[in-house]
């Protein structure tokens, strides 16, 4: 019997302590419905102002948005006119013995993915 009174005691003792920590959280729960409660009426969506750009102030900065793109393309150019004429890269080939290498192992991959197949099938 001192057992059981004494786990009745402790489970009382842990009960008188989760009561506690419900009323701190209710506490705290209502301090913070009482804030947005009071700021909900103005949302902060985005700190910059709207702003209205006339006609000719975009036509202005396209201008000068085309002359950088033209300055990037000059120097890119002027970068590949020191090369010579011939100098990409060479296209690669692959053999034919690669290639009927390649398409047998296709050919096997696909001939096992058939096998499960029929397997499930069955």
């Amino acid at each position: 019997m001192a057992n059981l009174d004494n786990a009745l005691q402790q489970l009382r003792e842990e009960r008188g302590q989760a009561e506690l920590q419900i009323k701190k959280l209710d506490s705290a729960i209502s301090v913070l419905e009482g804030l947005v409660g009071r700021n909900s009426s103005r949302v902060i969506r985005n700190s910059r102002p709207n702003r209205v750009v006339s006609v000719a102030a975009r036509k202005r900065m396209a201008r000068a948005q085309r002359a950088r793109w033209a300055k990037v393309r000059r120097q890119s150019q002027s970068a590949q006119a020191g090369k010579p004429v011939g100098a990409s890269p060479a296209k690669r080939t692959l053999s034919v013995t690669a290639r009927r290498k390649i398409a047998a192992a296709q050919r096997a991959r696909w001939a096992r993915v058939r096998a499960q197949q029929t397997k499930k099938a069955a």
